[in-house]
């Protein structure tokens, strides 16, 4: 199973930027897949995921209105749409992948068996 998490960069205050979290190796559409996000010498941060049967969608609730996760299975991907950044959400972005995952553990990094590598967001003021 591999997961690549791609579209991080430099932005600035107010901007918008579009992760993708394109995963393989894997019956992707079983997969609860999840973003989370760590800031330098903070710990690692629960952004949104998607079920894996289910469909159903859970968001950190700081993020709701600003960050919205989307699942297309037929291309094996999960991307976040990140508005209205702001330099808080500088961290490193990781999507991670889970088959037995429960709706009420989506938001527990322990509960996901595969992680991405990450990608770097850094906004800027």
């Amino acid at each position: 199973v591999q997961l690549q998490a791609s579209g991080g960069g430099l932005v600035q205050v107010g901007d918008s930027l579009k992760l993708f979290c394109t995963a393989s190796g894997l019956t992707f559409r079983s997969y609860t897949v999840g973003w989370f996000r760590q800031a330098p010498g903070k710990e690692r941060e629960f952004v949104a995921a998607t079920h894996g049967h289910s469909s159903s969608i859970v968001s950190a609730d700081s993020l709701k209105g600003r960050f919205a996760i989307f699942r297309d299975n037929a291309k094996n991907t999960v991307n976040l749409q990140m508005n209205s950044l702001n330099v808080d959400d500088t961290a490193v972005y990781y999507c991670a992948a889970g088959r037995r995952i429960i709706v009420s553990s989506m938001r527990r990094d322990q509960a996901y068996d595969y992680w991405g590598q990450g990608t770097q967001v850094t906004v800027s003021s």
